[in-house]
């Protein structure tokens, strides 16, 4: 059966992205917007959308057209925002990018988006020029100053009245984030002002964020779930964002408690954190009401131990880059199951479909979660086949989750088909890596799956078949990787075994290898 929604459907205007989060920017223009957590400097709503022009301005000055696209390549500060709404109205696409990036990494991205320009910070300039290389980037931009690249200030030297660019939201692109999708090496996922608008007119009929809100920017504005959940939503509502470029507890429960946070949209391991670790005694986060853990599964107990230990309200919500990226969360104003995932957003449709036969599964039975909607991506960048194996002819998307729906709908997400690890939250595509170890000169085939991890959530894991006379330790095949991957994609365990399980394609059969891993574990639990 096709699951809907018990919140009516909402109008969605078809506006440009900007166009539709700064309507009402003027009511708070002496509000602060965004703060930078570690310095305090605050942008104000009015600074931030003359920025946000002047940039356009800037843009438009340098050649930059509709339908160009830019890179950002920097972690959580005020002036990410500036940066990515500034493209949005020069008519241009936001390609971001993980900052933790190696060279190529960041130049394997930059080529399949053929990326215009780039921006950075100071400390990563040097990693930025090497990727540039032989691309089609034509100036590196820096946050601050740094020698070999322009400021990025100088693009804000000119008139706020940029040109007037014709945008279609239905059809012109403003996002272009890389996710490996079901399978394979990362993939540009083409995200519209449409797609974008309809999330944060869905998402908000359940958050409800009103303009008193104050928001920890923690979650990395590159991925789908700080882009338009937090730096997104909350401007939207005209509420305040405080920044953080990078996880530290410490840091992140001292700005809660200095600025006095209210909404924290987390991932599994932070909520995991404030629900154990000692640390937390020593600040005062009361103000902190409301939690959405979302980006990969949060375990029962480990929910209830931080309502228990803070008395929050806290939901676990669902969603893919593919999708803008939310389709299900635990409303408000309903029963709140910690297990689940929640209800389909309005305007959305699910199905739970038996991998089998590809019928519908009756409620509580296990299967591909399918979802339909006006967030569902545009397709991916240079590639229709892995666009069309993703959705199908009747629009429905194929998410690779496996899980079960309630008699209430509520929807249950308890395993993946699709390959990929998440690793804290973060995407990590084994075929990548696989790439990364078979290059290795005493490596003769291999294969990477995840292993669960209590902090991480999945880890991954390589099984590696060494030549004929060669030797190789695990540490070396773990260094290897380290070498030339951001942390998040390290291999952390490495087990040597004869032969890799495949079909007769070529195909790896991972899942005889989850299978023997979990054999593993029991055996030694027991």
């Amino acid at each position: 059966m096709i699951y809907r929604s018990p919140y009516p459907d909402v109008d969605i205007p078809n506006v440009p992205l900007q166009d539709f989060l700064f309507e009402r920017a003027e009511k708070y223009a002496d509000k602060p917007a965004l703060i930078d957590g570690p310095t305090g400097r605050t942008i104000t709503y009015s600074q931030l959308v003359g920025a946000v022009r002047r940039t356009a301005t800037g843009l438009a000055a340098r050649g930059f057209r509709k339908g160009d696209v830019f890179a950002i390549y920097s972690p959580n500060i005020p002036e990410y925002a500036i940066a990515f709404f500034g493209v949005a109205a020069a008519g241009g696409a936001n390609t971001t990018v993980n900052p933790l990036y190696t060279p190529d990494e960041l130049k394997r991205q930059l080529t399949d988006s053929q990326a215009k320009f780039l921006v950075t910070i100071p400390q990563f300039l040097d990693k930025a020029q090497e990727a540039v290389k032989g691309t089609a980037v034509q100036e590196v931009f820096v946050f601050g100053e740094a020698e070999g690249a322009t400021p990025f200030a100088s693009l804000m030297q000119g008139t706020d009245e940029p040109p007037v660019v014709e945008i279609d939201p239905m059809e012109d692109l403003v996002s272009l984030p890389y996710s490996s999708g079901t399978t394979g090496l990362p993939k540009g996922v083409m995200l519209t002002h449409h797609n974008l608008v309809s999330n944060l007119c869905q998402t908000h009929s359940v958050e409800q964020l009103s303009d008193e809100e104050v928001l920890i920017g923690i979650l990395p504005f590159y991925h789908i779930y700080g882009m338009v959940v937090i730096m997104s939503g909350a401007l939207r509502a005209g509420a305040t964002i405080v920044t953080m470029p990078r996880f530290d507890l410490e840091q992140f429960l001292e700005l809660l408690q200095k600025h006095g946070v209210t909404m924290a949209y987390l991932v599994p391991p932070i909520v995991l954190a404030l629900a154990k670790h000692p640390l937390v005694d020593n600040y005062d986060i009361s103000k902190l009401r409301n939690i959405l853990s979302g980006a990969a599964p949060l375990p029962a107990p480990v929910a209830k131990a931080c309502i228990e230990r803070h008395g929050v309200m806290l939901r676990q919500g669902y969603g893919l880059t593919e999708t803008s990226p939310v389709t299900h969360a635990n409303g408000k104003d309903w029963e709140i199951k910690h297990e689940s995932v929640g209800f389909a957003l309005p305007n959305t449709e699910y199905r739970i479909v038996d991998l089998g036969t590809n019928v519908d599964a009756d409620a509580d039975q296990l299967g591909e979660v399918w979802i339909r909607g006006p967030q569902v991506m545009k397709g991916y960048l240079n590639n229709s086949e892995a666009t069309s194996d993703m959705i199908d002819e009747d629009g429905w998307l194929h998410s690779g989750d496996i899980g079960r729906a309630d008699e209430d709908g509520y929807l249950f997400v308890v395993d993946r088909v699709k390959e990929l690890i998440k690793y804290k939250g973060m995407q990590v595509a084994p075929a990548e890596l696989e790439g990364i170890i078979q290059a290795h000169p005493a490596v003769a085939d291999v294969a990477v799956i995840p292993v669960p991890d209590v902090e991480a959530g999945e880890i991954p894991k390589a099984f590696v078949v060494v030549k004929p006379g060669a030797e190789v330790s695990g540490d070396a095949i773990m260094t290897h990787v380290s070498d030339r991957v951001a942390p998040h994609k390290k291999v952390r365990r490495v087990e040597f075994i004869d032969a890799i399980p495949k079909v007769a394609s070529g195909k790896i059969l991972r899942r005889e290898l989850r299978d023997r891993e979990r054999a593993a574990r029991e055996t030694a639990a027991s």
